[in-house]
């Protein structure tokens, strides 16, 4: 006899902090069951019941495996969400092999690793993959985040295969484009965003185009979402601001 699931499950990546605590937080506070991995999590912070917190280094892909395939057996995955990210700003030059090794294992790599993982789960269930990339995947050049840029526009393409392969089995795939937001992503920059209202975007306004986009009727799908603040403007930070 078939299984009835109550509630849909999440799996997301980078809950801890920014982005994909505020996604898994608004997700859990709209009736999903969450599960949000994470390298490390606040131990004084009051999480909802329905939000499981997972740690785990998602670079380092045999625990990374063995997690998510911990998860199955637990519940059924309905919607995969790759938001973990990572960033180094500078001239590329100034870069060094482990820093592009960790852009891209977090970036790209596990991405399509967990992908492979749950995609023919999410082609029995219908279930939904949604790639949080950036703006810059689809700008001709990114000076000072070439790494950066390269990441993500590799996920970028990989979200729009995966669509074309798995939208005849009903598996909603979806690339959401941010633009500067107000999160530590930018820890290992120069430069910050302005503190002025419209100047970048709030993690929530990542976190409301999620629970958007899972809430199309059935049959519709948003494959693109490109988010930008209205002013966008950033400024230098202090030296004794600087990592």
């Amino acid at each position: 006899m078939e299984i009835e699931y109550e509630k849909k499950t999440v799996l997301i990546t980078g809950a801890s902090s920014g982005i994909g605590l505020a996604i898994a937080m608004t997700l859990a506070d709209s009736g999903y069951e969450v599960y949000g991995i994470g390298r490390s999590f606040d131990d004084t912070k009051v999480y909802p019941c329905c939000f499981h917190c997972v740690t785990c280094d998602i670079t380092d892909t045999e625990a990374l495996e063995k997690c998510v395939k911990e998860i199955r057996r637990q519940c059924r995955i309905d919607v995969l969400i790759n938001n973990a990210g990572c960033a180094y700003y500078g001239l590329h030059e100034e870069l060094n092999a482990s820093k592009i090794k960790k852009i891209v294992r977090t970036d790209l790599e596990a991405p399509i690793i967990l992908t492979q993982m749950l995609l023919r789960d999410l082609k029995v269930n219908g279930g939904s993959i949604i790639n949080i990339s950036s703006v810059t995947a689809i700008s001709h050049a990114n000076p000072h985040g070439a790494a950066y840029g390269a990441a993500k526009a590799g996920l970028y393409s990989f979200t729009g295969s995966i669509f074309e392969e798995a939208r005849k089995h009903g598996v909603r795939v979806t690339a959401i484009l941010p633009d500067m937001t107000d999160t530590c992503l930018y820890r290992n920059a120069d430069f910050e965003a302005d503190d002025e209202k419209g100047c970048s975007l709030s993690s929530k306004d990542i976190a409301d185009a999620v629970l958007f986009v899972l809430s199309r009727p059935e049959g519709v799908v948003i494959e693109e979402l490109v988010i930008r603040p209205q002013l966008h403007r950033i400024k230098r930070k202090r030296k004794n601001d600087l990592y």
